[in-house]
């Protein structure tokens, strides 16, 4: 089973997530010293991005309700502000005695992985109905 979330990433969701977080690294913010990195240009902070396989864990696999336990990542590539983001989330396995699931954690932008990890997390025991 594999479910998918999907957003392009705009300069906004940059600096709000800069505010919120308090990661206020010039790298994604300051197009001028940006510039003078071996990105060549502003990035994107790499857990807004990874933020997305939380949507798709939360709104489809396992769905609402369900409770991240652990995630491991390692940043591919950089995702660049205006990047449609993929992130993408498959079972692995399943530990039903534990109400768990191992899921593989990729995120993209287009044919390029950008990150890509494992998540454990607490499945919900019954359907959880969202308003």
């Amino acid at each position: 089973m594999t479910a998918y979330f999907s957003r392009a990433i705009t300069d906004d969701d940059v600096v709000s997530f800069s505010q919120l977080s308090g990661d206020t690294n010039p790298v994604h913010l300051d197009e001028g010293y940006a510039a003078t990195t071996p990105f060549q240009g502003r990035i994107v902070h790499g857990f807004l991005s990874a933020s997305l396989i939380s949507a798709a864990i939360a709104l489809q696999l396992p769905g609402p309700g369900s409770i991240y336990l652990s995630q491991n990542l390692s940043f591919k590539a950089p995702v660049r502000i205006g990047d449609m983001v993929e992130a993408r989330v498959t079972v692995q396995e399943l530990i039903p005695e534990r109400g768990r699931v191992v899921l593989a954690t990729v995120c993209s932008v287009g044919n390029q992985v950008v990150i890509e990890g494992e998540a454990l997390v607490r499945a919900p025991s019954r359907p959880v109905a969202v308003a």
